[in-house]
């Protein structure tokens, strides 16, 4: 059974960084069974918007609102997926969710309703 668990969630100013991560169980990064793990977030009233993604081979995406501040990284040995997020300002203000799809759609790499796993979420806010 996958199992996603978000950590490192908080309360910073805006110019500051946070590092989350994603420890993942039920199935591994490297797996012959293509995943994708992606990050998304989401604020009231809102839709929820994709971040980042990562599949089995490394390959990664950002989304514009993020590319160049926020950086995935995977630790292959304890299956954890890590954001890093510089340079925050208070639009990312969220709640940040870990997903996976099983059998990655790279096609559909960002968008929500292809991920079967969810986690249950992290709070990130901003302040200006």
């Amino acid at each position: 059974q996958v199992q996603l668990v978000e950590s490192g969630g908080g309360s910073v100013q805006s110019g500051g960084s946070l590092r989350l991560s994603c420890a993942a169980s039920g199935y591994s990064f490297t797996s012959y069974v293509s995943y994708c793990t992606a990050w998304f977030r989401q604020t009231p009233g809102k839709d929820r918007e994709g971040v980042a993604v990562i599949d089995k081979d490394g390959r990664t995406e950002y989304s514009e609102s993020v590319r160049g501040r926020f950086t995935l990284s995977q630790d292959n040995a304890k299956n954890t997926l890590s954001l890093q997020m510089t340079s925050l300002n208070p639009e990312d203000t969220a709640v940040y969710y870990c997903a996976a799809q099983r059998f990655c759609n790279w096609d559909y790499r960002l968008r929500p309703v292809s991920y079967h796993y969810w986690g249950q979420g992290t709070q990130v806010t901003v302040s200006s």
